[in-house]
């Protein structure tokens, strides 16, 4: 996380490549250019998320500014298929990795332990079943394969930052994904990524309260340095990274 795109790339930088420690890791190289030209770069959506909560109009609005940049908006379609089905995988392996603290109770020493806090995932994910894993893992090689084909006819995708099914996809996939701020929205309510806690009511605004809001850039797999580019073009364009709030 980095106050804008330049950032992230440099951080990328410095970490792009295999370090010798993790067997899954493949030369990879970061290709990128502050100042290349965007235009003409094919830009997929799906028009039914751009209509629909949680998408506003800060989504449309970066669709808009896809066109004035010069880049080809693209519509494109994902099948209905139960794409959190895919975070079993997720939760297994997270469970997994930190099984030493869940057997042995420190992570009950944790501070989140609503239902769907990473605490009881890991205890939760402790009854999947090897027949869920593979059911799960089958579901990831379909969704890989429609990616493809989805990737083959765009250079990248423009998604509202706060859908939930493609953040599952690229969790499953590994299509890198670029956040960046595109507007600000008015909210009534804070938000969470948990589910509620009764013992902690989340803040409520009145008058509402101005925020920040971002668009979600999906690139081509190892083609980060395109991502960059387009989601540098479009942070300029949009001209409110540099905003802070009062007292920042």
């Amino acid at each position: 996380m980095t106050r804008g795109v330049e950032d992230s790339l440099l951080v990328l930088e410095a970490v792009t490549g295999p370090d010798g420690h993790d067997v899954s890791c493949v030369p990879s190289k970061l290709d990128f250019a502050a100042h290349a030209e965007v235009n003409g770069l094919r830009v997929g959506y799906i028009p039914a998320w751009m209509n629909e909560s949680p998408a506003t109009n800060v989504d449309r609005a970066a669709l808009d500014m896809v066109k004035k940049l010069g880049m080809v908006p693209v519509p494109v379609s994902l099948p209905d298929w139960p794409y959190n089905s895919l975070s079993i995988i997720l939760f297994a392996e997270a469970a997994a990795a930190f099984e030493e603290i869940t057997l042995n109770r420190q992570v009950d020493t944790l501070k989140m332990q609503v239902a769907d806090a990473w605490p009881n995932l890991f205890r939760q994910a402790r009854f999947l079943s090897a027949v869920d894993f593979v059911q799960a893992d089958r579901l990831r090689r379909k969704v890989a394969q429609e990616m493809h084909s989805i990737m083959s006819k765009v250079d990248l995708l423009l998604v509202p930052s706060l859908r939930d099914e493609m953040l599952n996809i690229t969790n499953a996939t590994g299509h890198p994904s670029l956040t960046i701020r595109a507007g600000f929205v008015e909210v009534t309510e804070a938000r969470s990524d948990w589910a509620p806690d009764p013992a902690r009511p989340l803040a409520k605004f009145l008058p509402p309260r101005r925020v920040p809001h971002g668009i979600t850039l999906i690139g081509q797999l190892f083609d980060e340095g395109t991502l960059g580019q387009a989601g540098l073009a479009l942070e300029r364009a949009f001209g409110v990274a540099a905003e802070r709030p009062q007292g920042f």
